[in-house]
């Protein structure tokens, strides 16, 4: 059993409570965010426009949402922007007020939070290890008449892995055909450029949401800033209404003004995870006692099948921190999500992992 608590990875200060460590001393696999850093455009753009926090923030956030319409060429009538994907997820929750909703496992925690503030009913939809914990068609089936409400984390936080495009066109339908909204949760989709996602299929689509995240690909999770994209243009306008005013600080919206149109720092993110990504694979799949799954984003799901090892616990003997997944529903603490990093980091990871699986390392 992990001694963290936390349901979700970055929680520096209580992996540093526990174990007696300098939060700045812990290399952090656990939060998977771009290793890049934040944008020097943005870093640019903050520091000439400081001025900035002596003023409120445009309230109706009307010139990002300029930009991310523009950036996906959608009426920004269907663009709602928020502190954060998470604050979009309970904001949207409450919109829709399902009264039978559906979630897949194992899946990002907040869905469930944010649906039991709605108190609606909760079912599950469970990925197999059988089928290498890739959504099937066996989920078409599952939906049904009494379901108003489907979330869907695609590529899959912690699995990392991709539906097929055809397959999440056919649950789009499957969802229209029945009355259901479908929920995506398109969080870490802009590390995958090939992949356009369910965006270009909205203005046919006006039951679909898809919910998008700034801060992991472009290394600000500390602004927060998400974003909801749907063909329901009412349902965006009635959801704005309901929003809190001033949500964004005003350094957060200058980020969504800024940094999509900030080419070089997407192509040199593409260039380094299409080079990591397959490296840290290849050499964790090369680990005995490790079972690794092959994902498409920008972090990576495994097993660690050496009977009793502690694995997150023996990595922070090292200054490592991963993300243990016992705390996700259908999954137990042999699971662990790691995030891919540089590659002298992830030299590192994989430096300690063979010290630690070899029982060789510190306390060991």
């Amino acid at each position: 059993m992990a001694r963290l608590t936390s349901l979700h990875g970055g929680n520096l200060r209580e992996a540093a409570d526990v174990y007696g460590l300098a939060p700045e001393a812990i290399l952090d696999f656990s939060a998977n965010i771009n290793p890049l850093g934040m944008p020097d455009s943005l870093r640019q753009a903050i520091t000439e426009n400081l001025a900035l926090g002596e003023r409120y923030p445009d309230v109706e956030y009307q010139a990002l949402h300029r930009a991310l319409a523009a950036h996906h060429r959608v009426d920004v009538r269907q663009v709602m922007a928020g502190n954060g994907e998470t604050a979009l997820i309970f904001a949207l929750a409450a919109h829709l007020a399902p009264r039978h909703a559906m979630v897949v496992i194992p899946g990002f925690a907040e869905y469930r939070r944010a649906l039991a503030h709605t108190g609606c009913r909760i079912s599950e939809y469970l990925l197999r290890e059988a089928d290498g914990w890739q959504l099937t068609g066996r989920i078409l089936d599952a939906l049904h008449p009494g379901l108003d409400c489907l979330f869907l984390c695609t590529p899959n936080n912690p699995t990392g892995l991709l539906p097929q495009a055809d397959l999440l066109l056919a649950i789009a339908r499957r969802c229209a055909a029945l009355d259901i909204a479908l929920v995506m949760d398109e969080a870490f989709l802009d590390f995958l450029p090939q992949c356009p996602g369910m965006i270009p299929h909205l203005a046919q689509m006006p039951h679909v949401w898809v919910l998008r995240s700034l801060t992991k690909f472009f290394a600000i999770p500390g602004l927060r800033l998400g974003y909801l994209v749907a063909g329901d243009i009412a349902g965006v306008a009635a959801m704005r209404q309901r929003q809190q005013p001033w949500s964004i600080n005003a350094f957060a919206a200058l980020a969504g003004e800024v940094i999509l149109s900030d080419g070089a720092y997407q192509q040199a993110t593409f260039d380094w995870l299409n080079s990591a990504r397959p490296a840290l694979y290849q050499a964790l799949s090369g680990l005995p006692g490790l079972t690794v799954w092959p994902g498409v984003a920008n972090y990576l799901f495994m097993r660690c099948d050496v009977a009793g090892l502690a694995l997150q616990e023996a990595l922070l003997t090292q200054g490592i921190l991963i993300r243990h997944c016992g705390n996700y529903p259908g999954l137990d603490y042999r699971y662990y999500r790691v995030a891919v990093k540089s590659p002298v980091a992830n030299q590192r990871l994989i430096a300690a992992l063979q010290q630690v699986l070899s029982g060789t390392g510190p306390g060991q």
